[in-house]
């Protein structure tokens, strides 16, 4: 297995059209490619990644996660997977497969030290990104669930260029403002380079009391669902805050894919399935 290490390394893809090949031979074996995005970080967007790609492999779909945050890899962290290397196979890197069939794949895997940072500029982040798109064996997906770094950067824009597909995003925010005006700009982002916005998630809206059972608006409530409709894209649901959503990232077990109840999982599970009606759809 190849990974780079610098960017004047030649490497296995400095053919770009032998690269862009593999890709579209990767590609073409998964139904369906959604990308999480958000303006800016902090709002959950990784949790949203996990859970959703968690749910979809529960109800027996065939999926991947590729964690594309090259720099804060925190896939492996909330799926129990951290410390697991990739491993290579017939030229081919093999993702880190759950129990439940779900493929993972993270730059959190090749780091000797799960403290060391990755300290690369962008031509060296558009290559990994190419080995993890045409050189890891995928298989054959029902969904390929990609969650990125906040922003609009280079892996956002890498992922959107190498696909030859239609790449579908979901846009996570939170109620208060700041966030809501970077949702927007993810928002036409993805429809500046062709992503199809599939729809809002707006998380962390209210706080479930656990005496009373009363709401809390922490960060208000209800922008995400009135940004979808300025924006005019669909509205897939809000997430309330609860301390369940810290132990499950803690622990490793997203909150879909065990016997956990409450308010914030039943929240999860009807943005899953809004997400399947939504991608019967098209």
């Amino acid at each position: 297995m190849v990974i780079l290490v610098s960017d004047e390394d030649k490497g296995p893809f400095s053919h770009i059209e032998e690269s862009n090949k593999r890709i579209k031979n990767k590609m073409d074996r998964i139904k369906n490619t959604i990308a999480v995005i958000s303006g800016k970080g902090g709002v959950g967007k990784t949790t949203v990644s996990v859970n959703l790609a968690s749910a979809l492999a529960v109800k027996g779909c065939n999926v991947g996660i590729l964690d594309i945050d090259i720099t804060g890899p925190n896939v492996p962290m909330m799926l129990g997977v951290e410390g697991e290397k990739l491993n290579a196979k017939e030229e081919e890197i093999m993702p880190v497969t759950l129990s439940s069939g779900l493929k993972v794949v993270s730059m959190s895997f090749l780091l000797q030290d799960p403290d060391s940072p990755v300290i690369w500029r962008g031509p060296m982040k558009m290559q990994a990104i190419r080995q993890f798109l045409g050189e890891v064996s995928w298989g054959d997906l029902d969904y390929l669930i990609i969650d990125l770094p906040p922003g609009t950067g280079d892996e956002a824009l890498s992922i959107a260029q190498l696909i030859p597909k239609d790449t579908y995003s979901i846009v996570v925010t939170t109620p208060q403002d700041v966030a809501l005006m970077d949702s927007r700009k993810a928002i036409n982002f993805s429809k500046k380079v062709g992503m199809k916005v599939q729809g809002i998630v707006e998380n962390m809206s209210g706080l479930i009391c656990p005496h009373c059972q009363g709401t809390i608006d922490l960060f208000k409530t209800g922008g995400g669902e009135r940004a979808s409709k300025d924006m005019d894209v669909p509205f897939l649901g809000s997430i309330p805050i609860g301390p369940e959503v810290v132990r499950a990232g803690d622990e490793g077990e997203p909150l879909v894919a065990g016997q956990r109840e409450g308010n914030v999982a039943a929240a999860f599970h009807k943005i899953v399935e809004r997400v399947l009606r939504e991608m019967k759809d098209v």
